[in-house]
């Protein structure tokens, strides 16, 4: 079973996130902060991160570009989750090291469809 870092500080969100990744067969954690959700990525335990780009203490770019930077956690794969929807935010989201990038409010199908195709073998079933 794949395991999944959710780092979102918004409550509400990563509270309906978790459940309905759970319910799909996932084990996910969660973090609050950038700094946190760098610390618990570079663990190298996950194996994918969901990261909110607007994080308070280091934003998502941030640690995602750091995450990326270190060669023991860069396969790691990262999806963005933004409420910024414009072409410039995806690439800039991109050009930080992120795999993929999902805009908010989460569409879950289109989110569990590029989660499955970036685990790979460690994907599940829907």
């Amino acid at each position: 079973m794949a395991l999944i870092l959710l780092v979102e500080d918004n409550e509400m969100n990563r509270d309906m996130l978790k459940r309905r990744l759970v319910k799909r067969g996932f084990d996910v954690e969660v973090a609050v902060d950038g700094p946190a959700g760098l610390a618990a990525a570079q663990s190298g335990r996950f194996d994918l991160v969901l990261m909110d780009m607007s994080l308070p203490g280091l934003t998502g770019w941030e640690a995602t570009a750091q995450l990326k930077a270190n060669p023991e956690h860069a396969k790691v794969p990262v999806i963005a989750l933004t409420a910024h929807a414009m072409e410039s935010d995806r690439q800039q989201a991109l050009d930080a090291g992120c795999d993929e990038y999902e805009t908010k409010p989460v569409e879950l199908k289109r989110l569990l469809d590029k989660i499955n195709r970036l685990l790979g073998d460690q994907a599940v079933s829907e």
